[in-house]
């Protein structure tokens, strides 16, 4: 319990607070299956974490469950449930083909005070049970209770930092905001006028309109160099607390729960990068998946991020429509294209492109280490 307790508490993503919470449960109790559901406001669930089931059970089973039978029980009635087998409950609606059958429960609400903010559950305990009888114990309903407690108060600081980095994020924005309106405004307003007067004096006085053009020169590189500071400072935040792994990961698990299409994200070797080199993985990753969620139409995007030598290698793949690359830059439109090639060389890596119309398409960049 005190392992699970220490682990819970080393989480801020409240993803993450969920996982730890149904895998110690799980653990603890030495139940085949371990659930945790947050309800949301209409009937179904905001978030819902098992344990004990594969990727591919998982996507077998289809959509979120919603609020209903024993589930609803719990979030409503605010009661535990010990069942001998769910299956013979009055209240058991069933479940899809692929869900792995089930019979001992034990589930319980987790209050934030009044508040039922989550309902957690097991199932299969492992362990020998008499005909008719409940492998879950009076104890095991203890200890469930305890971690149910210490989870509340977990999930809670979870949200609450979630929702104090969101409240940083927007004052931080609107700084900018106000930085650019007062330095880039003006700068743009002063070239404005430079520009007219050089334009009224380039007939009568061609070397005054000159010097005046110059000024315009002048006037736009600082508006540029005003444009590149303030775009440093836009560098995420969650990208300087959590590292790529964990930013990529909490903005993959929104775009799939935002977008009919299956959004994907594994990770293996890779250690801290440059500041410089995480930023630009980011921001291609960001600009590919918008492509491939926007406009191509298609199901699966894939995310895949690995340790390359002493850097990374990122490779976003989608099996959208596809597009010709050549006839893209014939047409004048880049897609984001040359962007990602800038942020990539920028870092000091490369980035390739392989796509043709109805075979997907795969974006990969490379890049160096510290």
């Amino acid at each position: 319990m005190s392992t699970a307790l220490l682990a819970m508490s080393r989480h801020l993503e409240v993803r993450d607070v969920l996982k730890t919470i149904v895998a110690s449960a799980r653990e603890l109790l030495d139940a085949e299956y371990a659930a945790l559901g947050v309800p949301d406001d209409h009937g179904g669930f905001a978030q819902f974490v098992v344990d004990g089931v594969s990727e591919e059970q998982w996507k077998a089973i289809g959509p979120l469950p919603r609020q209903h039978g024993i589930l609803a029980a719990m979030l409503h009635g605010a009661a535990t449930e010990r069942l001998a087998d769910v299956r013979k409950d009055p209240r058991f609606e069933g479940w899809p083909s692929a869900h792995p059958d089930m019979s001992d429960f034990l589930g319980l609400p987790i209050r934030d005070g009044d508040e039922v903010i989550g309902a957690l559950f097991l199932a299969n305990k492992r362990c020998p049970k008499p005909d008719g009888a409940c492998g879950f114990t009076e104890d095991d309903e203890e200890l469930l209770g305890m971690l149910a407690q210490h989870a509340a108060i977990a999930l809670t600081n979870a949200r609450l930092y979630e929702r104090s980095r969101e409240l940083t994020i927007a004052e931080e924005r609107s700084r900018l905001a106000h930085e650019l309106h007062d330095a880039v405004s003006q700068k743009l307003f002063s070239l404005r006028l430079t520009a007219q007067a050089a334009a009224a004096l380039v007939d009568r006085d061609p070397a005054r309109a000159k010097g005046e053009l110059q000024q315009v020169a002048a006037l736009a590189a600082e508006a540029v160099d005003e444009l590149r500071a303030a775009v440093v400072e836009l560098r995420p935040a969650a990208l300087d607390e959590d590292g790529l792994i964990a930013t990529l990961r909490t903005q993959i698990q929104v775009m799939d729960r935002a977008h009919t299409a299956r959004v994907t994200f594994t990770s293996s070797g890779v250690r801290a990068l440059p500041a410089a080199q995480e930023e630009a993985l980011l921001r291609v990753a960001q600009e590919a998946l918008h492509n491939a969620l926007r406009h191509s139409g298609a199901v699966h995007v894939d995310v895949v991020l690995e340790k390359n030598g002493q850097g990374a290698r990122l490779r976003i793949t989608d099996d959208g429509s596809g597009f010709d690359p050549k006839s893209v830059r014939r047409a004048g439109r880049h897609l984001g294209l040359v962007s990602m090639r800038d942020r990539a060389g920028g870092a000091g890596g490369r980035l390739t492109v392989e796509s043709a119309p109805g075979k997907g398409t795969t974006i990969e960049m490379e890049v160096p280490g510290g």
